[in-house]
């Protein structure tokens, strides 16, 4: 199955300013980036990246540059991709620091096998990953998307198949997520957090993260990351 992988390279990972800066915050992504990719191809996808912008990093897959939204990028690669290959297409967000291949197993085998359309949602009413055997279907990931591929899978007479995974459901977007990412990561987004002094810290409460700048401790637990 080829695998559609969005990047952004415009201001990646935003949200995160509260714990890294600009430069930071793209070194990241790129570290995410990485663990998607092997992910995706040890669960035996062909990742494509699709990336809004040229990839400064070495990237072991083809890169398109398409600088759409993306929704209109996804859609038109997804028109691409099957008109290329009789096959299922997959999506899957590159910010998915956790993810691993059975989890991605479980995506792409349930399409052809026992249904057109299989999603993966993510926290908060997203999409964060899908895979796609339906001629018709197209996606739609402005607001509630999982609310939004479900009907349009029902308009065009698409069967659905919903995956229940932790591990596809956490995309790291805001500083609390990086905790997900020490706690099950074991790739290089992991290893890029401690690399940069970031380390679990226990409150009694919620666990969350700290970084160690010049022998201070810089907590990010409860910060805005606005």
């Amino acid at each position: 199955m080829e695998v559609l992988v969005p990047f952004s390279t415009d201001r990646p990972k935003s949200r995160l300013s509260a714990a890294l800066s600009p430069a930071e915050r793209a070194s990241f992504a790129r570290a995410m980036l990485a663990d998607v990719l092997e992910a995706v191809t040890a669960a035996g996808g062909d990742p494509r990246v699709l990336a809004t912008g040229p990839v400064d990093a070495d990237v072991a897959c083809p890169v398109d540059v398409d600088d759409r939204p993306l929704t209109r990028a996804v859609n038109a690669a997804l028109s691409e991709r099957r008109a290329a290959a009789d096959r299922p297409v997959g999506v899957v967000m590159g910010d998915l620091a956790i993810a691993t291949p059975s989890a991605l197993c479980d995506l792409f085998d349930a399409v052809g096998r026992s249904v057109d359309v299989s999603i993966a949602p993510g926290r908060g009413g997203g999409t964060n990953a899908l895979a796609v055997d339906h001629a018709e279907f197209r996606v739609d990931y402005h607001g509630a998307s999982y609310r939004d591929h479900r009907r349009i899978a029902d308009e065009v007479d698409a069967t659905v198949g919903v995956i229940d995974s932790h591990r596809l459901a956490t995309d790291v977007d805001e500083p609390a997520d990086l905790a997900e990412v020490l706690i099950h990561g074991d790739g290089a987004a992991a290893a890029w957090l401690r690399d940069a002094g970031f380390a679990l810290e226990d409150g009694g409460g919620r666990v969350g993260v700290a970084r160690v700048e010049d022998g201070n401790d810089a907590s990010i637990r409860d910060r805005d990351p606005f």
